[in-house]
């Protein structure tokens, strides 16, 4: 028995060993502990905690510094199962009884047997001194050149329930475990930024003052305003506007991939994805193919107009809009992510996957992507027979369905995974089980209703940050009431209720590449066995809609695009959903604004302005004035002749109608 106890290391408890170690070491040292073949501690008066192991090697463990600031004779690099044995062996000891009191670390009172609730603390409320004392000096000198080009953290702050504090940063998550103690702070990044984003955590809870979100900087650095690359980008969206698709010409598409480059290289990383997708969209309609669709065009080039408009604005968070202060690419440490399905797509020459995990230390989801070129000569995949296809070593439907640990992830600031090459660039893929019981909230949802107040008043999508499956979660269910299918919309609908009971309709189209979906859907729904469901989680004239992408059965995980059959089973027959007039003008409103720009703005087509004259005189009976007086000013600006002012109009047009769609999906049928 030690005369006193490491409150530090008292506070650590299995997660958090791993995470600063590895599962594996972590399981062996407390076979060892309970075995009795663990090391005795000894605590000295200054708080330094020493043990020699039966294999002879010696650990010391001074306060004030993380297991990486304490030392080994094994010689191991980085935390060795001998420093976790101690810790565990002090743990034991410690719960064995009452001890009587002695010095603790940092001259606190020591404690006696388990250790108490944790407080509730910031890691803002220590110094630089203690900073520095816990990452080093050259850590701290790097997170101050960060600091320099500004960086957004969102903060979770302690609170009863939950009381670690975290902060998100654009390059990784860190989590403060132990109270007051910097050293033990876990974070997903690369062993040799960790001490770099700790520091800039600390920083943030010290700014923040209570606030859920920061941005830290120099506030007294002059504004730079738009850069000009921005300019050079909208310039070219104009050219493509009043061009079109139809007649954009190789010239364009290769001064589209150099303004690219020069927007990912300032870091305007939401305008750089977005040309990057404009990129795409010109390339398949010069090769013909169903990738390129003109609505998404549009909405493109409505998205890269309300950005620069709204960072042009006083006062606006470049961050946000723009992505300024998002880091690139982030190298992850050892990191464990737990599957949340997937969603196959395809057309007649491509198919691709889209993989979700839950990061569970993060608290957000990452998205895994992989595309494949149907073969000519042969019938394209389905979903199920893309399940046995490989992505870093295991099979995608495995990748779907389980635990992933990997040594080799780069996340990046839309934060879509990528798997380093090679035999191990996956680890470990091991079956899901009970993970999403224990996923913690926003991952996991008991209350939809809760969740979707918390959204209200964000900013349009238009201008948010391009975040991969943001609205994506697990929904705890209690009940699912019936299943139907609407024959002509090809939709079958679920009506559900989450944990405390609020409805919600679970949702799912049928897609030629996943014959069998609807029915693995159906089939699962109908057995009474699911209990969460993965899905994306939105509002839909005024219902909440979950649009799944997998359901957990038992421990069992069906990802329904995966599924096989031929889609033939015969589905309970659902009435047509009601009538929204208003939903199907600002449709037809973004279809005649999408056509014009596939043709370009420069060749007026007569049945298209009509389409629109007809359509503003719908939205206006609607009392959409506003809405249908843009679409009237640009019909007038193109029969005029005048490209500049149709283009000026268009961009008008288009963003309004774009952001009155999101509004109206939302706030449709509420009381």
């Amino acid at each position: 028995m030690t005369a006193a106890t490491r409150t530090d290391l008292l506070a650590l408890d299995t997660d958090t060993l791993a995470a600063l170690a590895n599962r594996g070491l972590v399981k062996r040292a407390a076979r060892e502990v309970a075995a009795g073949d663990g090391p005795l501690p000894e605590l000295d008066p200054n708080g330094t905690l020493r043990g020699t192991c039966p294999d002879g090697n010696t650990v010391v463990l001074p306060p004030g510094t993380g297991l990486d600031g304490g030392s080994c004779t094994c010689g191991a690099p980085g935390v060795c199962r001998h420093r976790i044995a101690l810790v565990l062996a002090h743990q034991h000891a410690a719960a064995d009884g009452p001890t009587p009191p002695g010095p603790a670390p940092g001259g606190g009172p020591a404690t006696s047997g388990a250790p108490a609730p944790a407080p509730m603390w910031s890691p803002g409320a220590l110094d630089d001194e203690a900073l520095t004392a816990a990452v080093g000096a050259r850590a701290v000198a790097a997170a101050r050149r960060t600091l320099a080009r500004g960086c957004t953290a969102r903060l979770h702050h302690a609170r009863p329930d939950d009381p670690q504090p975290v902060a998100e940063l654009a390059a990784c998550t860190v989590r403060f475990p132990v109270p007051g103690e910097l050293g033990f702070a876990v974070t997903d990044a690369a062993q040799d930024r960790r001490g770099e984003m700790i520091a800039l955590a600390v920083w943030a809870f010290r700014a923040a003052d209570g606030r859920p979100t920061v941005t830290l900087g120099d506030p007294s650095a002059p504004d730079p305003g738009i850069p000009a690359v921005l300019d050079t980008a909208l310039d070219l969206a104009r050219d493509l506007l009043l061009d079109g698709a139809v007649h954009a010409g190789p010239v364009l598409t290769a001064s589209l991939h150099r303004v690219r480059g020069e927007l990912a290289d300032r870091s305007l990383h939401w305008p750089a994805d977005l040309v990057a997708d404009l990129i795409g969209q010109l390339d398949a309609y010069a090769s013909r193919s169903a990738d390129h669709r003109p609505g998404e065009t549009a909405l493109l080039l409505a998205e890269l107009h309300a950005r620069h408009r709204a960072a042009a604005r006083p006062g606006a968070s470049r961050s946000e809009i723009l992505g300024v202060r998002e880091t690139a690419e982030t190298p992850l440490r050892r990191v464990r992510l737990t599957a949340l399905g997937c969603r196959i797509r395809g057309t007649a020459t491509t198919r691709s996957a889209e993989i979700y995990l839950a990061h569970p230390a993060a608290g957000t989801v990452l998205v895994l992507r992989r595309g494949w070129d149907v073969p000519a000569d042969g019938s394209p995949p389905t979903g199920h027979a893309l399940g046995a296809r490989r992505i870093a070593g295991h099979r995608l439907d495995a990748l779907a369905r389980g635990n992933v640990v990997s040594e080799s992830a780069v996340r990046s600031a839309a934060r879509e995974l990528r798997l380093g090459r090679g035999r191990a660039a996956a680890g470990t893929v091991t079956p899901v089980g009970g993970s999403w019981t224990d996923l913690p909230a926003p991952l996991l949802l008991t209350d939809l209703d809760a969740h979707l107040r918390t959204l209200e008043g964000r900013p349009p999508w238009l201008i948010r940050p391009r975040i991969a499956a943001e609205s994506l979660h697990v929904v705890r269910l209690s009940a699912v009431e019936g299943i139907r299918y609407d024959a002509g919309e090809q939709r079958l609908e679920a009506p559900v209720r989450d944990a405390v009971g609020n409805p919600a309709t679970l949702a799912a189209t049928h897609d030629p590449v996943c014959p069998g979906s609807l029915d693995a859907l159906a089939a699962a729904l109908g057995s009474g066995a699911v209990t969460h469901v993965s899905a994306v989680v939105r509002r839909a004239a005024g219902r909440t809609v979950l649009e799944p992408a997998a359901l957990l059965a038992g421990d069992t995980v069906i990802v329904p695009d995966l599924a096989p059959g031929t889609g033939s089973t015969a589905l309970s027959p659902a009435a047509p959903p009601p009538a929204d007039p208003a939903a199907a003008d600002l449709a037809e409103a973004l279809a005649a604004l999408a056509d014009t720009a596939h043709r370009g703005l420069r060749h007026p087509d007569g049945p298209t302005l009509t389409r629109l004259d007809r359509t503003a005189a719908r939205l206006d009976r609607g009392g959409l004035a506003t809405t249908a007086g843009l679409l009237r000013a640009f019909a007038h600006a193109m029969r005029a002749g005048d490209p500049e002012a149709a283009a000026r109009t268009w961009s008008d047009a288009v963003v309004r109608v774009a952001v009155t769609v999101e509004a109206h999906r939302e706030s449709a049928g509420r009381p």
